[in-house]
Order: structure tokens, then sequence, then C-alpha cells
């Protein structure tokens, strides 16, 4: 197997960094970049001697910004991913930073640009009415225009950056470093600790969620100063930038509407006894096998499930422990087409969890499940598996995890993962390849619409990811369905009920903020509280005897999270959990329209760059301000937690 993981090639992009076209590409950018900031300094000249034409200005500024986009998007990503499979390559990290600064010089025209633009905004009409065929840009422009009225004087911003190195990204580092530097007495690092969750010992679940809380709770003075900090420069730039809300500034980077989010977070908050259920039906899964820690969780005066339990793999508890095969009982046989009945003896070999694939195996799989959806799409996979766009071998001195990087030159992608032949890694792949699908849909758009927000980024590596899940769910019988079916719902109650726990504590740290100073007391009372309504009785809340501040939850995630953190965007969540029920419900109708939603599908990709989420759908015949969109997301799990819950409640 290890000989047919495969390595990428990069030479339809570039030999090496030495090579005439880099070098000739990278001095390009440079010339352009020079030539740009000319282009602006000569308008001052031209405003003086009202002799600047803005609609020649325009016309010339899109055609040379989408050259240097095509360029910098190349020349930034293949810095990059070199860099990414040999990171200690000092060539490698020179080049990175040379393309940094040169991201700085690239925000520097941004500014600029967006000046002139507000400064001749009431000339748009008429450039769009001389120039139709400049019409697709004008959700950009106008997007340009509505940030640079919350933009302070030029001066203030570049104080504010300025400030931030020593304020915000400083408090946003601390806590950084805090974690990244925290570990147990025996040297386990804080990450390896949180790592345990996913095991299968329930006792090393529970003393890794035991150790991981002491080790916030002794360093929250240094969280809660650069919580607490963080968003008070937050609060105090909103109000100085006139935005009303730190949420309205985030729906704005999301390409959103409130009214859209409302209907989202209202879907979500409909659905919550649902998850409860699930939350419930596996505590008392977890306690049937024997493979849960907790003393209370899972039994009828408690039935929630312990915070540390969340993502434990669940075991069979019919089955022999001596041999893993499933007793035959006919009792458990509930679950819909008898397909969880457990006198389903599985192999191990038969198993998808326990079986090693090979990456011919899980290439042949996955193109399969692409072609099932579309002839395009499975073209398109057989495209970057031939054309060796994936590097999926694991070696000293490459990242971990998996990522999926988008070039303009040529229209290809290169995709990183470290495949092990674990179940896993085939839904890993899936969801890349799905990232590059989504690029590949706007190959012939220009550049500037390659960037598009967190909303839609997640869509088309959801959906073929759920593609994959659903089809392993068809073809699983016995405890496999089972495991499969867990999988699944624990990562989607992670992206709906966890997130929405994290939208509601966000949401009142900034209310109360703006009140009072807050410390590590309040914040994990409001987590407390964020977390009560959202996972509800789904959680175990026991308070021990011997300690009454003592539950099964975790009232440090305010300090885990480094998204809370993030000081260019707030509310870092909910756009995860727009990701996965757009996807779901797009996946719905694919279902019910068959192969013809196909080109649906495509288009909508292709058009996620350059208009708002609401248009797009519209586009598209959705409408995601109502509820009605998102529940048809959310009953495809309804159905995964009815059939779940039907298999755990005989036992």
């Amino acid at each position: 197997m290890e000989n047919n993981i495969p390595l990428w090639s990069l030479d339809s992009l570039y030999k090496d960094l030495q090579c005439s076209e880099y070098k000739k590409d990278f001095e390009s950018l440079n010339n352009l970049i020079a030539e740009m900031n000319k282009m602006f300094d000569s308008i001052k000249t031209k405003n003086q001697a009202n002799d600047f034409d803005f609609n020649s200005f325009l016309n010339d500024y899109i055609k040379k910004e989408n050259e240097l986009v095509y360029l910098a998007k190349t020349i930034s990503a293949y810095a990059y991913i070199i860099y990414s499979t040999d990171t200690t390559n000092t060539q490698y990290m020179n080049n990175l930073n040379a393309v940094d600064e040169l991201s700085v010089k690239l925000n520097q025209l941004s500014v600029k640009f967006s000046t002139i633009l507000f400064e001749n905004r009431q000339k748009l009409p008429d450039f769009f009415a001389k120039n139709p065929d400049k019409i697709e840009y004008k959700y950009l422009l106008e997007k340009a225009i509505e940030e640079k009225s919350h933009q302070m004087s030029e001066a203030e911003e570049e104080l504010a950056s300025k400030l931030s190195h020593t304020g915000g990204n400083a408090w946003s580092l601390l806590q950084e470093q805090l974690i990244s530097n925290l570990h147990d007495e025996n040297g386990k690092t804080f990450n390896e600790l949180r790592n345990d969750a996913n095991d299968a010992d329930p006792i090393l679940r529970k003393q890794s969620w035991e150790k991981e809380v002491q080790l916030l709770s002794q360093n929250k003075i240094a969280f809660a100063a650069a919580f607490n900090n963080l968003k008070g420069e937050t609060n105090t730039l909103n109000k100085k930038r006139n935005w009303n809300q730190a949420i309205d500034r985030s729906l704005f980077s999301a390409c959103l509407q409130k009214e859209t989010l409302d209907a989202l977070i209202g879907a979500i908050e409909d659905s919550l006894p649902v998850w409860r259920e699930y939350f419930k039906a596996k505590a008392l899964l977890l306690r049937k096998a024997g493979t849960t820690a907790s003393k209370t969780a899972g039994t009828p005066e408690h039935p929630g499930i312990a915070f540390y339990d969340l993502f434990a793999p669940v075991e069979n508890p019919a089955a022999d422990k001596s041999t893993g095969n499933g007793n035959n009982n006919d009792s458990n046989n509930t679950a819909n087409n008898n397909s969880t009945s457990s006198n389903c003896n599985n192999s191990q070999n038969e198993s998808l969890f326990s079986k090693k694939w090979g990456f011919s195996e899980a290439k042949d799989y996955i193109l399969k499940e692409y072609y099932s959806f579309s002839k395009d799409m499975g073209d398109f996979a057989t495209k970057a598996f031939e054309q060796n766009w994936i590097d999926a071998k694991v070696r000293a001195g490459k990242v971990g995890g998996a990522y999926d990087e988008d070039f303009p030159k040529g229209h290809q992608s290169r995709i990183l993962s470290n495949f092990t032949g674990v179940f896993s890694d085939i839904i890993t792949l899936a969801h890349e390849l799905g990232h590059a699908y989504h690029f590949s849909c706007m190959k012939n758009k220009p550049a500037l619409f390659y960037d598009y927000p967190m909303t839609l980024a997640e869509t088309a590596s959801t959906f073929a990811e759920t593609i994959v899940k659903q089809d392993m769910l068809k073809q699983s019988i016995g405890f496999d369905r089972i495991k499969i079916l867990d999988l699944d719902l624990t990562d989607t109650s992670q992206v709906l009920v966890d997130i929405l726990c994290r939208f509601y504590f966000e949401r009142a740290v900034f209310e109360q903020k703006e009140k009072n100073e807050l410390n590590a007391q309040d914040f994990c009372r409001l987590m407390q509280e964020s977390q009560q309504k959202s996972y509800g009785d789904g959680l175990n809340d026991e308070r021990t005897p011997d300690n009454s501040n003592y539950t099964e939850r975790h009232d440090f995630m305010w300090a885990v999270k480094c998204h809370y953190y993030i000081t260019d965007l707030d509310f870092y969540n909910f756009p995860y959990a727009f990701g996965q029920l757009f996807a779901a419900a797009l996946y719905q109708r694919s279902r019910k329209e068959g192969p013809d939603f196909a080109k649906t599908y495509a288009e909508l990709l292709s058009n996620t760059g350059n208009m708002s989420c609401e248009a797009l759908c519209k586009i598209a015949g959705f409408d995601i301000t109502k509820k009605d969109f998102w529940q048809s997301g959310i009953e495809m799990y309804k159905k995964e937690v009815e059939e779940f819950c039907n298999y755990v409640k005989p036992l």
C-alpha cells in the first residue's frame, strides 16, 4: 500500500523556485504593483487639474487587478504548498517570507483603491450604463464602498493597525502560546490531552478531560485578561467604524443578511430536542457497553452524556469481547429495514472501520461516489488523480491534516492529505476534492471572483463528504451502520449544537462587555448558561457531593477555542452551521431531482464569488431567508437520530 500512495506533481505550475518561469512571474507581480501605485499617484494630479476620468480608471483598474490576483494567488499558493511538504527547508521559508511582504503591498493598494472608489461612488451608475460588460462586478464594488464607509480615517486605520501588534494580536498570541505550552505532570501536551477525547479508553477520556480543565483553571486569569481586553478593543473599534454590533460586521464579511441568520439559528433551535435525544441515547449506549467512566451519565436520573464522552467511539454492547462478534439478539432488531440487527455479524475484514484501505481502493471508491452524482464531478476527480494533484504520503517535514490550494494559473488545484489507510482518510480525501471541484466550476470567471465568503466555502466539500457518508450508510450492516451513524451525528451535532452554544456565548460576552469588565468567573458563568441553553439535558449536569462546582460539562471552553481570539472576525462560528445545513439541503434536493440537479449545483458554485448568499441561492431556486430551507437540511439528520435511538432503546 505504501508504494501506491502518491506524491503530487508541480511541473505544470513551476519546476522549482529557481526556474525562469517562477522568477518571471514574481518579477511581473512586483512590476504590476509598482505600476498600480503610479496609477494611483497620478490620480492626485488629475484631480487637481479636474482631469480625472473615473470610467477609464475603473476599467483599467479592473483589468490590472485581475492580473494582479491571478499572479498573487498563484505565487502565494505555490510558496505555501512547497513549504508545507518540507517545513525545515530554509529556501522555502525565505520565499514564504518574501511572499508575505508582497501581501502587505497588496493591502496598501486595496486601501488606496477603496478610497478612490468611495469618493466617486455616485459615478458608478454611469459606469455600468456605459460598460454593461462590467455589471458582474457590481456586487464587489458596492461591497467595497460599504466597507470603506466603516473605516476610520487613513491615519486612524494606520495607527490601529500598528497598535494591534501590542493590542488585540498580542492578546491573541498570548492565548495561543498558553495553549501550546500547557502540559500535564507527565509532559503530555494540552493538545494531546484534547485528542484523547476520541480514544476508546473511557478512563483515559475522563482523566484527560479532568487534566484539561485543571490546566485551564490554573491559567484562568491570563486567559480571561486576553479575552476581556481583546473583546474590549473590538467594541471600541466597532464603534469608531460605525458598526452597531459586532454581529453586523460578521454578517457583512459573510455576505449574509440578518434575516437569513435568524432563520438559520431558529431552525437549529427548533431541532435541539432531537439532538438532546441523540446525546442521551449515546450516553445509554456507552453505559450498556461499559465504555464510559461517568458514574451517572446515561442513567434515568441523569440521562445526558458526559462532556468527555461526546466524541467517544461506540462499541456493540452485544459483542463478545473475546471475538468482537455480536451475539444473535432479535430483540435489538428495531432499526429501519432491519439494517442494524445485531445478528448481522461482520468479520473484522469486512468492517469499514477496521479494514486497511489501499490508496487505489480509496480512489476507486471516491470516483464511484463522485460519478454517482454527476459525470462532470466524476471526470474532475479522475483528472485530479490522473494528473497527480494529490500529495497523500506521510513523511517527515510534512504538515499534518489536509487542505486544498487552488491556482489561477492553468486553473488547477493541489490537495494535501496524510493517508494512512484508515476509514476517516476516505472522508478527508472526498472533502478536499470537493473544495477543488468548487474551484473548477469557476474556470471561466475573472480572478477577482475566486474569493468567496466562509459561509459558502465549505459547501462543495461538505456536499461531497455527505455523498460518501450516505452511501456508506446504505451499504453498511450490523453495528458498522451504527458506528457510521454515530460518526455522522457526532460531527453534525458539533457543527450545529456546539456552534450554537458558541454563538450564544459570544453574543452574551459582547452584550455584557458593553456594561462591565468581565473576569474568568463571568466567562465560566456565561459558558454554563450557553451550554444549558443549547445542550440542555443532553449533557450530564450532576454535581458531586464533595465539590458543588464540579459538573461533567466544560465551563472553560471559552479559553480553549482559538476562534474567540481572532481579532479580525468575530462570530467565527455560524458560517460552519451555514455550510453544514446548506450542503445537507442541497443533497436532499439532489435526491429529489436526480441527475438534473447537477447542472444547477455546478452553476451555483460558479457564482459564489460575485453575489450575496441570498442572491446566489435565489437564482438556484432557494429562499434561505426562511426556516423551511434550513429545516430541509436538518430533516436528514433527524432520521439518522431516530434510527440511532431506535437501536439503543431496547438495550
